[in-house]
């Protein structure tokens, strides 16, 4: 599929279908294309915890819950649509990874200070993993759906699948095959335009004769 197609294509599904399922090739075949993301220092310093197996996606959504809610039993159509997804991948982030990594010779940061990561590349890179495995789903002829855990959920996350403690849940992607499309009501605000979001050598400056896809 062509790159622009692709882009142009892929849309959050919040509906799939429970009874077709992913093949775990696929699943592999999309991690392995979320290899070629970009990596500070080509650390690779993420993981993804892929839960297929029935009992393993229902141990996810008891353990996330967030018990803060109204009516944290109640089913919302959003659950029901989202948890009927056959493939949920954790994307995890290794810090350490990166503080380890940045203190070798070619780098030279021994103090591993937080200080020097004001963005936190180990999570900007397992986002940009992320964001490679939902458009190879649309080459797949797949949905998907990124979503987040609740901070408070976390650690019994990690305890339930026995992740390591210094990983960070950056978040997750439901996979699957769609059932109904069902459109966001944030995208009633539409996009901004490009005139607007692009800044042309000086903040608040724009270019002529924008254009794109």
């Amino acid at each position: 599929m062509d790159l622009i197609d692709a882009v142009s294509r892929r849309r959050m599904v919040r509906r799939f279908r429970p009874d077709r399922d992913v093949p775990f090739d696929t699943v592999e075949r999309l991690v392995r294309l979320a290899q070629r993301a970009p990596s500070a220092g080509h650390t690779q310093g993420w993981d993804v915890l892929a839960l297929t197996d029935a009992a393993d996606r229902e141990r996810f959504w008891d353990v996330t819950r967030d018990s803060t809610a109204t009516e944290p039993d109640a089913r919302s159509p959003w659950l029901s649509g989202v948890s009927a997804a056959p493939v949920l991948l954790v994307m995890l982030a290794d810090p350490t990874a990166y503080l380890d990594r940045y203190a070798e010779p070619d780098k030279g940061w021994t103090d591993r200070s937080l200080d020097r990561w004001p963005i936190p590349y180990w999570d900007t890179d397992t986002a940009m993993a992320a964001m490679i495995v939902l458009l190879g789903a649309v080459d797949a002829g797949l949905g998907a759906l990124f979503f987040g855990v609740p901070g408070s959920r976390h650690d019994a996350l990690r305890a339930a699948y026995a992740v390591p403690s210094d990983r960070r849940v950056v978040g997750v992607i439901a996979l699957g095959h769609e059932a109904e499309r069902v459109r966001s009501p944030s995208l009633g605000r539409g996009r901004r335009p490009v005139a607007e979001v692009l800044h042309h050598g000086r903040f608040g400056e724009s270019g002529s004769g924008t254009s794109g896809p």
